[in-house]
């Protein structure tokens, strides 16, 4: 047996061991840095959150199979490093929907969003345009175009990237001139893009929230005030804040399914969306499209560009999976039409994942909203930085530059594509660049 010489320590040797981090009181702040990666801020959304809230941005539609069927897709992505490739850097700035971004991703649209917590959309584009990414307002959000820009203008004032960019996202509803005056507003906010949502004629089935009773604004019941006995900072402020409403839609207490199924109109076509293409002078981007066919439609009505979801799979339980649609939609745009994907993005590598088979850019909805339940504007801001430094480490490790190169490179391997590693056309560069 190997014998060790042991001696007393010294004093010097001890006093570097010694250094314990400061008190602060400052226990938002503590609790956010903490948080290693977005799993690490939902943990802490989910405990400081009231349940129904908090499943309404994490649960999905029936079984919530195509949510866990996401997840699976990308996890099975393999990224394939290339070695001595001196990348002393990467460059994570790009072009999107005629601007520019500091990064690869922005915030998707999410409804209620006060809800969640009671800084909201706020939070949200105010840390958006401190990054300097898109920050894109929901028909059903609880902060009107207005109030946005106001926000944003303010935060962009600390921006060192440049100005943060404004999109919204429209519901056509059955008044089509409510639907012309919410364009017309929006172009005079300064939101240069449009996204249609073409997904939710009806509203799906998410019994979470039929199990939890929720119903907007929530309704105080012996369950929601048990609830609340331990998540007593989110019902201050929910109770202390000007009452939650939808900026854009009635007040009127009901549930959620009966809300969107009164408003929305389920005879959406093809005309709707050439006639929206008329009046919107921006870039226009279909939200929803899944399949060759409605790539092709889209395109055909007017659409500058797609984004590639599921609704998060909180629409069609059993819908394809954003990411392996990716490749089917890519191919019918071809390489100069800009293609956006969103659904179940969690991580840098997710980001990575999808900008290497094919998109030109990521939108986050969960991961924005946990960071919001997690913290308000400082978690929104902690989302962001956690997903923009895992973006850059893995790049760097692929040995790709700029998102340009990543786009190009093929270095993703993944199932469902067993004999590509890319599907952008070699030497192409993302809408020319």
């Amino acid at each position: 047996m190997t014998r060790m010489t042991r001696r007393m320590p010294q004093p010097a040797e001890l006093r570097p061991l010694l250094r314990f981090r400061p008190l602060t009181l400052e226990r938002r702040a503590a609790r956010l840095a903490a948080a290693a990666d977005m799993w690490d801020l939902r943990n802490i959304a989910r405990r400081r959150t009231p349940k129904s809230a908090f499943d309404y941005a994490d649960g999905g539609a029936g079984a919530e199979l195509t949510v866990r069927r996401t997840r699976e897709a990308f996890d099975s992505t393999e990224l394939l490093p290339r070695i001595l490739h001196s990348t002393a850097a990467a460059d994570l700035t790009t072009t999107i929907a005629g601007g520019s971004s500091a990064l690869p991703f922005g915030i998707a649209p999410t409804g209620f969003t006060r809800f969640m917590h009671a800084e909201g959309e706020d939070a949200g584009a105010a840390a958006a345009a401190a990054a300097g990414i898109p920050f894109c307002l929901s028909t059903m959000g609880t902060r009107s175009l207005e109030e946005i820009a106001r926000c944003g203008d303010t935060a962009t004032v600390r921006n060192p990237h440049g100005p943060g960019r404004r999109w919204f996202q429209l519901y056509l509803w059955k008044d089509r001139e409510r639907s012309a005056d919410l364009v017309r507003r929006a172009e005079a906010n300064g939101f240069d893009t449009l996204l249609v949502t073409v997904d939710t004629p009806v509203a799906g089935q998410r019994f979470r929230d039929v199990r939890n009773g929720m119903t907007i604004p929530p309704q105080l019941t012996l369950r929601t005030v048990l609830d609340a006995s331990y998540r007593p900072e989110w019902w201050f402020n929910f109770l202390t804040t000007d009452p939650l409403h939808f900026a854009s839609l009635s007040n009127t207490s009901t549930d959620l399914s009966t809300l969107i199924n009164s408003m929305f109109d389920p005879t959406l076509s093809l005309q709707d969306l050439e006639w929206l293409r008329s009046i919107w002078p921006g870039k226009l981007l279909v939200k929803g499209v899944l399949t060759a066919e409605d790539t092709r439609r889209s395109l055909e009505a007017g659409a500058d560009g797609l984004v590639v979801s599921n609704h998060g799979g909180r629409q069609l339980d059993r819908a394809p999976v954003s990411l392996k649609a990716l490749a089917e939609v890519r191919q019918e745009a071809g390489p100069n039409v800009e293609v956006l994907l969103d659904s179940g993005v969690m991580s840098g590598a997710d980001i990575v994942s999808a900008l290497a088979l094919g998109a030109d850019f990521v939108l986050i909805g969960r991961a924005y909203l946990y960071g919001l339940m997690a913290g308000g504007q400082q978690g929104v801001a902690r989302a962001i930085a956690l997903l923009e430094e895992e973006t850059r480490v893995a790049m760097m490790l692929l040995g790709t530059a700029t998102i340009a190169e990543l786009q190009t490179s093929g270095q993703v391997r993944v199932p469902w594509l067993p004999h590509k590693t890319g599907v952008r056309p070699e030497g192409i560069a993302a809408h020319a660049r």
